[in-house]
């Protein structure tokens, strides 16, 4: 993996990653690098599927674990098909979420622990993590009142205040990673981006 990096961004619902994800591919840009945007649950044809079925709101019934597995199973397509080709080609990727979501809504919001994500970030991924995240953080209310402001809600917008509140804090527990920035995203967006601003611009010249 020679040239390229790898950027995720992570949060709660309604923290506006689509907004900042935008202005993190113009800065990067500006540094004479490609980019490629991504997402997760999704990215390849069949990433996108699995998308379908996890935000389908008539999967009730879908056990922690299975939602947990059909992430990986999503990811590890992703990862092979999509991502590491483009950094093998030198292209910076950026993908909105990745495994630091599956700690966060499986292993907090869902309670199933971070032992069994940790287990399959080795088993899927072996040693390969981000070069950086940026963890987008606002209080749930706020958020949730964003991202259900002007859409419908999907299967995990619909969740319980309780059920956000731990992902957040399992977001936030893993601040200490050395590839991990938070970014207070309560804020004006003046505000915010300046902070990813300076963040994004200390990344690329040191790397």
């Amino acid at each position: 993996m020679s040239g390229g990096k790898f950027i995720t961004i992570e949060g709660v619902e309604g923290v506006g990653k689509s907004t900042n994800i935008a202005l993190v591919e113009s800065l990067i840009r500006n540094h004479g690098h490609e980019v490629l945007l991504t997402r997760e649950p999704g990215g390849t044809a069949t990433g996108e599927r699995i998308r379908d079925i996890l935000l389908d709101k008539e999967e009730q019934r879908m056990t922690a674990m299975t939602e947990l597995l059909l992430m990986f199973a999503a990811r590890a397509q992703h990862v092979e098909e999509i991502i590491k080709p483009a950094l093998a080609k030198g292209f910076w990727v950026i993908s909105d979420r990745f495994t630091d979501s599956s700690f966060a809504y499986q292993g907090g919001g869902r309670e199933l622990g971070a032992g069994p994500v940790e287990q399959l970030e080795n088993l899927v991924l072996s040693e390969f993590r981000p070069d950086l995240t940026l963890v987008l953080d606002v209080d749930v209310m706020t958020g949730l009142e964003r991202a259900t402001a002007e859409t419908e809600a999907d299967r995990f917008e619909m969740e319980h205040r309780d059920f956000f509140e731990r992902v957040r804090a399992a977001f936030l527990a893993r601040a200490s990673l050395s590839r991990y920035r938070v970014i207070d995203a309560a804020g004006s967006i003046e505000m915010v981006q300046a902070e990813i601003g300076k963040v994004i611009e200390a990344f690329c010249r040191d790397s």
